[in-house]
């Protein structure tokens, strides 16, 4: 659901009287300029910025990483569109063409996600690499982005919940073509706030893991608990089929008891120790190579000087 009338205010936050531009006030080459394209852009430089600075704690580099983005960013734009698309179709059928245009919007984060993973997949099987640490960075990075990217549906006006008839704090007040102010609840703040709190814990957290994947297992606990929630709030669920099952809310379900079961079970089951990670590997390797280099030089030193 979009709000194209009045502003916007936060009464609980003392913020009044907003009036969020959809677009930049300039063209370029003709186009306008999104806010919600800009924010989401933002948001991914913010995330890459950080995998940069963290990337040798998860036994990698950063070349490598920049490979995986390559993969995976292009097919989580594609799944998050094709997600979108999916369970909108009837706003499309007429103009199949408009699916195109997502600068003006409609991208779903669990579809981009999942594009995500896939290009993951594709990158490990191509580059021959242990998937599960990109995984784990890739949380990271999402976390940031979502937060952040959050703010993109303000811009463009969107993703607001249910109407609001008490004097909640964090309520939304928007006003109508007739003058008059309701509240509705941001569910856009919500989920960027909760983002927020998973990205912060998740980070102290993922310097304490004890295997790959840990920290993707995490963050899809984490977000699944918290979409769950706000998803049900929502007055523009994607819903399935003809069903009043919304997508994302059952998504984020299974979402949050698989990660909390294979949690479970590794925890039990495996009771790993760190030892096994990539990071934890590489050093033994590396601390190897010069050893044997060394040796191999003094032997040929050897042979050579008598």
């Amino acid at each position: 659901m979009f709000f194209d009338a009045g502003t916007i205010s936060f009464p609980g936050l003392g913020i009044e009287g907003i009036n969020p531009p959809r677009t930049l006030p300039f063209s370029i080459f003709g186009k306008e300029i999104y806010f919600y394209g800009l924010v989401i852009a933002l948001g991914f430089l913010l995330a890459i910025l950080y995998v940069r600075f963290r990337v040798k704690q998860f036994g990698t580099n950063f070349d490598l990483v920049t490979d995986a983005i390559l993969f995976a960013v292009p097919m989580a734009i594609i799944c998050a569109r094709i997600y979108y698309v999916a369970f909108r179709w009837e706003a499309y059928r007429s103009n199949p063409i408009s699916a195109l245009y997502i600068w003006e919007g409609g991208l779903a984060i669990y579809g981009g996600v999942i594009g995500a993973i896939l290009g993951l997949l594709l990158f490990s099987k191509v580059k021959k690499q242990k998937i599960t640490p990109y995984l784990d960075i890739m949380a990271l990075g999402l976390l940031i982005g979502q937060l952040i990217g959050r703010w993109g549906n303000f811009f463009n006006r969107e993703c607001y919940g249910e109407e609001i008839l008490n004097g909640f704090f964090l309520r939304m007040g928007i006003e109508g073509a007739d003058g008059v102010v309701r509240y509705w609840h941001p569910t856009f703040l919500y989920e960027s706030l909760w983002n927020l709190v998973g990205f912060i814990v998740l980070h102290f957290l993922s310097k304490k893991r004890k295997y790959d994947g840990q920290t993707f297992l995490q963050y899809a606990a984490w977000y699944g608990l918290g979409r769950f929630w706000i998803e049900g709030l929502r007055t523009d669920s994607l819903y399935i089929g003809g069903t009043d099952l919304r997508a994302s809310q059952v998504l984020a379900g299974v979402s949050f008891l698989a990660a909390v079961i294979a949690m479970l079970y590794i925890r039990l089951y495996k009771n790993p120790d760190g030892s096994k990670m990539l990071v934890n590997r590489k050093p033994e390797t590396a601390e190897a190579e010069p050893e044997a280099a060394v040796e191999e030089a003094v032997e040929n030193e050897g042979v050579s000087h008598p």
